[in-house]
C-alpha cells in the first residue's frame, strides 16, 4: 500500500497541481467554473476515484479468491449533501455494476465486501488528519 504522495504547483495554471504517487504522475486542477483550467480531475474527484478504484479492486480480489464468475465490475460515484438530525453532511453514493453469472447470494456478498474496501473504511471512520509545516 502506498503511503507517500507529493503534490505541488506546476506553474502551468492558476490551480494546476502535479501529483506524484510512487512512479506515477498525474494532474489535478479545478474546473473553469472555479477559476481553474480543468487540466485534470478536481481534488474531490480524485478522492472519489480512489474510493471507486479501491472498491472495484477489492471486489475483483474477493471474486478471484472465491472463484466467483465475476466478468467485470464498475463503480459509479456521486456526491451530494444529505441532511439528518445532526445537520447536513457530505454523502458519496457508490453504484456498483457486477457483470457475470452471479447468484443473488453472491451479489449480496459482493455488496457487503464493497463496504470493507480499505478506502471505504478510511472514509467512513474518524481519522487523524495532521498538518505541519517544513522548516
Amino acid at each position: 500500500m502506498s503511503g507517500h504522495v507529493v503534490v505541488g504547483e506546476n506553474g502551468l495554471g492558476r490551480y494546476q497541481q502535479e501529483v506524484i504517487a510512487g512512479e506515477h504522475r498525474l494532474l489535478a486542477d479545478e474546473p473553469a467554473s472555479l477559476g481553474g483550467g480543468d487540466a485534470g480531475p478536481a481534488p474531490f474527484d480524485l478522492v472519489m476515484a480512489g474510493l471507486g478504484a479501491c472498491t472495484a479492486i477489492t471486489l475483483r480480489m474477493y471474486a478471484e479468491r472465491k472463484g466467483l464468475p465475476l466478468h467485470r465490475v464498475s463503480v459509479a460515484l456521486d456526491h451530494d449533501k444529505a441532511g439528518d438530525d445532526s445537520g447536513t453532511r457530505d454523502r458519496i453514493v457508490r453504484t456498483i455494476t457486477l457483470e457475470g453469472d452471479l447468484t443473488a447470494e453472491q451479489r449480496a456478498r459482493l455488496l457487503e465486501i464493497a463496504g470493507k474496501c480499505p478506502t471505504a473504511r478510511l472514509l467512513a471512520e474518524p481519522l487523524v488528519l495532521a498538518c505541519r509545516l517544513t522548516d
